[in-house]
């Protein structure tokens, strides 16, 4: 069961980096088609939340389909997604001033044209489809309890900023030829500067997580910790939990494990073996957060002056006096 709702979920968050991609391409072709640049700014918005989310998946996804240990997991999320995040980051910023100095050419011509009414239709279109998918996200989330919640309310609320704003551009715009009202024409590039300082933003808070939200995230105790090792301690052949480390990445705050614990030392190399499997699967299956753990098994040594039932057994000198 644990197992179904964790792919429940990974398919729901994979559903909304689906549809921003495919809300970014039809409100880009009708940006293009009908004139809008504010349209065509909120497309690369949309493209920007996709990639957001697109990114922080990559360091789970394994093409082999083989376990990965938390040190390839740690290597591809300081490594690859900085990279990925930096490079796409520079394309969003780029856009978003290339829609802002193309706005203020257009109104500096004086030769501005209202959009067709095929940017009114988009807009309400990719509003209602968006509101939609990110209900259905958070009615999920909500449910299993999942930590994602705040991050996808607030990609969500800054979309919604944008789309309201092409609308109210968009609509003004449409509206100056009907009322006669050439001012009114300017609407669509005032709302385009607009949405291209938001993509901006988006591009620059890509930037500043890549670079320094995992060093700052190294640094802090994880806030779920004490979860973690309740978990761990309750696994039957675990002794102790000599050590835990837990590691945020993304925006979506996935968390990679690093456990130590102690077992008899009597166990076998295939009951440990079966002991770690045991705890990183009820991690990964419980804390939906948590994307892999990797468990070292050590035997327990609880040293001097105490002494284990193994020292004993193994000790020729009698412990009673003849």
């Amino acid at each position: 069961m644990n197992n179904e709702r964790l792919n429940h979920t990974e398919s729901v968050l994979w559903a909304g980096i689906v549809t921003d991609f495919a809300l970014a391409l039809c409100k880009g072709v009708v940006g293009y088609l009908s004139g809008s640049k504010a349209l065509i700014g909120d497309a690369l918005h949309s493209a920007a939340n996709a990639v957001t989310l697109l990114v922080d998946r990559l360091p789970s996804f394994n093409m082999t389909g083989n376990k990965t240990s938390i040190r390839d997991k740690r290597s591809a999320t300081e490594t690859t997604e900085p990279m990925i995040s930096i490079l796409f980051a520079v394309l969003f910023i780029v856009g978003g001033i290339q829609i802002a100095v193309s706005s203020i050419q257009n109104m500096a011509s004086g030769n501005v044209v209202a959009p067709t009414k095929s940017a009114l239709v988009a807009v309400f279109i990719s509003l209602a489809v968006n509101e939609a998918v990110f209900q259905y996200q958070i009615w999920h989330i909500k449910r299993n309890n999942d930590p994602r919640y705040e991050v996808l309310s607030a990609d969500h609320r800054f979309a919604l900023y944008c789309s309201l704003t092409v609308l109210i551009g968009v609509s003004l715009s449409m509206g100056g030829p009907y009322w006669d009202w050439q001012p009114l024409l300017y609407m669509d590039p005032i709302a385009a500067l607009i949405v291209a300082a938001l993509v901006i933003r988006k591009g620059y808070i890509l930037i500043i997580h890549s670079v320094y939200g995992t060093v700052a995230e190294e640094k802090q105790q994880h806030e779920h910790e004490a979860e973690f090792m309740d978990t761990i301690q309750r696994v039957h052949g675990v002794i102790t939990v000599e050590e835990l480390r837990a590691q945020e990445y993304g925006q979506l705050r996935q968390v990679n494990l690093e456990v130590k614990v102690t077992v008899n030392p009597r166990t076998s190399i295939l009951e440990a073996q079966e002991i770690a499997d045991r705890i990183r699967k009820l991690l990964i299956h419980r804390f939906n957060q948590v994307a892999d753990a990797k468990v070292t098994v050590v035997p327990y040594e609880p040293g001097y002056p105490y002494k284990s039932n193994y020292d004993l057994m193994d000790n020729d000198v009698p412990t009673l006096r003849q």
